[in-house]
């Protein structure tokens, strides 16, 4: 079986939603690893900021980041050999790995019509 790990750089979250502006690229990668996990597939993540130890232990990527610096994360292992530095993998890319169809890994399409929720006050003190 395929196992996939992405070293990502210091992040806040994980899910490209945070601060002022969406990262698509970062939504689109969480959207997959989320995917793929929920499937059995052997997909992790590692962040440097809350999972700095994990870099550590990893001698490739150990290596990796002495040699190059935090310009090659994000880092993705695909079966212990590195496949992609310095970018995130690609929906093609994931899908050619497990050997999935590329649509399986896209993120759910939201209503175009927003919800009105209304909270009612009870009133009381």
């Amino acid at each position: 079986m395929t196992k996939v790990t992405i070293y990502d750089p210091a992040m806040c979250c994980d899910t490209g939603v945070c601060g002022p502006v969406v990262d698509p690229k970062l939504t689109a990668v969480a959207a997959a690893v989320f995917s793929l996990d929920k499937k059995g597939f052997d997909i992790k993540r590692f962040n440097l900021g809350t999972d700095p130890a994990a870099f550590v232990e990893n001698k490739t990527v150990n290596a990796l980041l002495f040699d190059k610096g935090v310009e090659s994360l994000p880092l993705t292992i695909v079966d212990g050999e590195v496949a992609k530095t310095g970018e995130y993998p690609t929906a093609q890319e994931f899908a050619a790995w497990f050997k999935v169809e590329e649509t399986e890994l896209q993120p759910v399409k939201q209503p175009g019509i927003p919800l009105n929720v209304k909270i009612a006050s009870s009133g009381a003190k």
